[in-house]
């Protein structure tokens, strides 16, 4: 931790530093990451210090943070670079000891403190990341046209080497394969105007949550920032993540849950008779126990209504605010369900003082085939794979990205309650050893459901620097 800390802010200064998709989201259609290989140093400085420059007609500009306006770019192309690639481009030795020992260690070295084991295990992962040691830099490409991720990718493809492709896609709504609608709680932050969030009700997160140089919600404490100032300012890290959603399981999963909770002794009181009509439209007693298991393990109603200021209903009368709320003591929504555990807000927990201390930046697109979990064939098991091809963005990896993951979503560290139990959603359960606590209204107590399965693996990723501008600069002239 470093006490010296950049206290002016000159917001657009730093808005055309960093890099874009950071500050505030793309919101494209599609998406295009490149896992790339530094095979031919000269060729691949050069080309970063065309792209860090506006770029050229052989070479994508880097797209900087600054808000675009009406003038939408055809793609937004950006790089983050692994640790293995910032020594692959000639970094010295001296300055490399000065970025985070999780960020040197990389996200294979790290896995089992991510969760990342049995069937998420790094050696279990396809090609390239079953070499992590020449994955050099993941490209990202954003566009609205298959075509633009074409071209940016051959323009790319001259410098470096590829060794592998992830195309992703918005499935519209803003939802994900397991039927939620995803993204609606992201920080915001001080001095920066995003449109996409106008409506957002959300406290303001200071910039060194996502930046590094900048004050943190840690009283007069920052992150550590890289030597020198002009490689690590205003530069972010990033845990890129391949992770595949078991859609199907989790779809059947619901059925099984639902069955069982009609034949508990206190289904009434989680479901009171005739209630499953206030719970969504035209859903019967099972229908309706299967979405309240749903919104229970999120902490959402899958159409995004919050479980805490709307427990009995997803369709509230008048609307609630899906982002303006907190978490009380006699809070209806499971202390161990997934919205609550990464993200407790100002709620009790055991470490209070870390609620607000290591929010996530969270920009991903879905990958593989459709599925639609209101219509899909229970008799045939679709298992193909899809998922997420995720990016959780922080100013620390260690405090932030692997503290959600292990202290909060794999151990349970914020409520004696739910320590020892896993993430309903994200968590590395096993159907043997799963356990999820159901609420029931009026301090009623709880039904515990068991037997699910791990429904997220991990299939690839790596810990990557994002450098600003001035950093892609200072690397370009190495």
């Amino acid at each position: 931790m470093n006490k010296q800390v950049k206290k002016d802010v000159d917001i657009d200064a730093i808005e055309r530093d960093v890099q874009g998709n950071i500050l505030r989201s793309y919101s494209r259609h599609l998406v295009r990451h490149l896992m790339l290989e530094v095979t031919n140093v000269a060729a691949a400085r050069r080309f970063l210090g065309v792209a860090a420059n506006g770029g050229s007609e052989a070479v994508p500009a880097i797209t900087p943070g600054s808000d675009w306006g009406k003038a939408k770019p055809p793609s937004n192309f950006n790089i983050g670079l692994t640790f293995e690639g910032l020594k692959a481009l000639g970094v010295s030795r001296r300055t490399l000891q000065t970025f985070p020992v999780e960020f040197s260690q990389g996200m294979t070295k790290r896995a089992m403190k991510i969760g990342d084991f049995g069937d998420s295990a790094p050696d279990k992962w396809p090609a390239p990341f079953d070499t992590p040691e020449k994955v050099h830099i993941v490209a990202s490409i954003h566009a609205d046209e298959e075509g633009q991720l074409d071209k940016v990718e051959a323009q790319v493809a001259k410098a470096f080497t590829v060794l592998g492709v992830r195309d992703g896609r918005g499935l519209g709504r803003g939802k994900v394969f397991f039927g939620y609608k995803d993204s609606i709680s992201q920080p915001r932050f001080k001095w920066v105007k995003d449109r996409t969030q106008a409506t957002a009700d959300e406290p303001l997160d200071p910039l060194g949550t996502i930046l590094l140089g900048y004050p943190t919600s840690m009283e007069d404490m920052s992150f550590r920032v890289p030597y020198p100032d002009a490689l690590g300012l205003n530069g972010s890290f990033n845990a890129f993540r391949i992770l595949a959603q078991a859609s199907y399981d989790y779809e059947i999963y619901l059925d099984e849950a639902a069955d069982f909770l009609l034949k508990h002794k206190d289904v009434d009181l989680l479901l009171p008779p005739g209630a499953e009509k206030k719970v969504g439209k035209g859903l019967d007693r099972h229908a309706a126990l299967r979405e309240i298991v749903a919104a229970q393990m999120c902490g959402r109603w899958r159409n995004g209504t919050p479980y805490e200021t709307s427990p009995d209903t997803m369709d509230p009368d008048p609307d609630v605010s899906p982002t303006n709320f907190d978490y009380s003591a006699q809070s209806r929504c499971p202390a161990g369900a997934h919205m609550r555990r990464a993200n407790p807000r100002g709620g009790h927990i055991v470490q209070r003082i870390a609620t607000y201390t290591r929010r996530l930046v969270r920009r991903g697109m879905s990958y593989g085939p459709d599925f639609d979990p209101d219509d899909f064939d229970r008799k045939n098991p679709d298992r193909r794979e899809r998922g997420l091809l995720g990016n959780f963005l922080c100013a620390n990896l260690g405090a932030q990205f692997e503290a959600v993951m292990c202290d909060w979503l794999n151990v349970g560290l914020q409520t004696p309650s739910i320590t020892g139990t896993n993430d309903p959603l994200l968590g590395a359960n096993t159907a043997e050893t799963s356990r999820f606590d159901l609420t029931l209204p009026d301090n009623a107590g709880t039904i515990s459901i068991y037997g699910f399965p791990r429904f997220v693996t991990a299939r690839g990723g790596a810990y990557t620097f994002l450098p600003s501008l001035t950093a892609i600069r200072y690397l370009s002239e190495l």
